[in-house]
């Protein structure tokens, strides 16, 4: 018989692979531990309370400081125009011219009639003073000094009379030049050279409004300003005392370069709106505010001392749509609690409830841990303070 074959068996090496990989499992599975995980690094910031000036933003529209309607209080002939349209003019400056020959001719006649009457006084004056001389010796009838007496009266009354007449022609005279009742910007002229007017028409010759200061009114809820007024009682917020200082922002988002002042809180609600009307006086020294223009009005309605501002990229929104922060605990653990916002303040939030001053708010890494989970924190940048 043969002999048997010497040769060492070769395995396949697909079967040496399988064996080393069941090798490795076998191992992983005698372990009594898992590696160890390396605890994420965060960045806090401690919470610490501030003083806050609660602002409010208001919609309002800027108003004519004073409006006055030039009208003719004489009838007349317009001779000229003596101002440029859309300029300033002065209180008092004269702005039209009537013809003035019927009123002259008017006021020479009273002229005249006055110095009628002043020198009938003058004749009755001396007989009034005889007859009463003589009335006193009986030289003559008590009915004849009496009439004497009555005749001087009479003439002396037409002397009033006639003064008043005289006055009233040269204020008729004086009104055939249209002055300005106000300072202001005056706009368009409404009639030419050679039209006719008369006296307290409806239609004025022109407008003038005065711009400089200038009213912003803007209206404020009785819901909103019902809960000030709760949190100021309750000492929650301190109200600001004395005028409050008034920001302007313009259509175009930037700030008017003049801050006003607070001069007045309506003392009703419109039953149409059930808004409360707020009224500033701005200066307007350039003319930059017209009537009629849509502003912002940022009202310093009061003071939190105790206000509490985080920023907002530490905020965020759970599936409820609730705005949520993450904390780190004493223990070095992530919290996750929800908290009450209110206005936004340059990158920050102000926060009005949720969180107390010494936590430790997570400011960078918040997305990478969850709630529960061991973190090692490091300090923050300081933010920076609202203003």
């Amino acid at each position: 018989m043969p002999p048997p074959d010497s040769r060492p068996v070769v395995l396949p090496r697909a079967f040496g692979v399988l064996a080393c990989t069941l090798a490795l499992v076998l191992a992983a599975c005698t372990s009594d531990q898992p590696p160890p995980m390396q605890e994420a690094v965060v960045k806090v910031q401690p919470l610490a309370t501030q003083s806050l000036a609660l602002e409010q933003s208001l919609p309002g529209r800027t108003v004519a400081y004073m409006v006055s309607d030039v009208r003719p209080q004489v009838g007349g002939i317009i001779r000229r125009r003596l101002f440029t349209e859309g300029q300033q003019v002065k209180a008092g400056q004269v702005l039209y011219e009537l013809d003035p020959r019927l009123y002259q001719a008017a006021h020479e006649s009273a002229q005249g009639d006055l110095a009628k009457a002043e020198a009938a006084v003058l004749s009755a004056r001396p007989k009034a003073e005889r007859y009463r001389d003589l009335a006193e010796i009986d030289a003559v009838s008590r009915q004849d000094g009496d009439e004497a007496e009555a005749a001087l009266r009479e003439s002396q009354a037409s002397v009033l009379a006639a003064r008043a007449a005289l006055r009233t022609a040269q204020i008729n005279l004086d009104y055939t030049r249209v002055t300005a009742p106000i300072g202001g910007r005056i706009g368009t002229s409404t009639y030419t050279p050679g039209a006719l007017v008369t006296a307290n028409q409806d239609t004025a010759l022109a407008t003038i409004q005065q711009l400089d200061p200038i009213y912003v009114d803007v209206a404020q809820s009785s819901a909103q300003l019902l809960a000030l007024r709760r949190q100021i009682d309750s000492g929650a917020l301190k109200a600001v005392g004395g005028k409050a200082q008034v920001r302007i922002v313009l259509e175009d988002g930037s700030t008017y370069a003049h801050t006003g002042t607070l001069e007045m809180v309506g003392t009703s609600i419109d039953t149409g709106t059930g808004n409360v009307m707020l009224r500033a006086v701005v200066p307007n020294p350039d003319g930059l505010l017209l009537p009629g223009a849509y502003v912002r009005a940022m009202l310093p309605m009061a003071v939190n001392e105790q206000a509490i501002l985080v920023p907002q990229g530490a905020v965020s929104r759970n599936t409820k749509g609730e705005a949520t922060v993450k904390l780190v605990d004493a223990q070095g653990k992530v919290e996750e609690r929800v908290v009450q916002t209110g206005d936004a303040l340059k990158g920050q939030w102000v926060v009005t409830g949720g969180l107390k001053a010494g936590e430790q708010l997570i400011v960078e890494g918040a997305s990478r841990v969850a709630a529960g989970q061991q973190v090692k924190t490091g300090q923050a940048a300081a933010p920076g303070q609202a203003e």
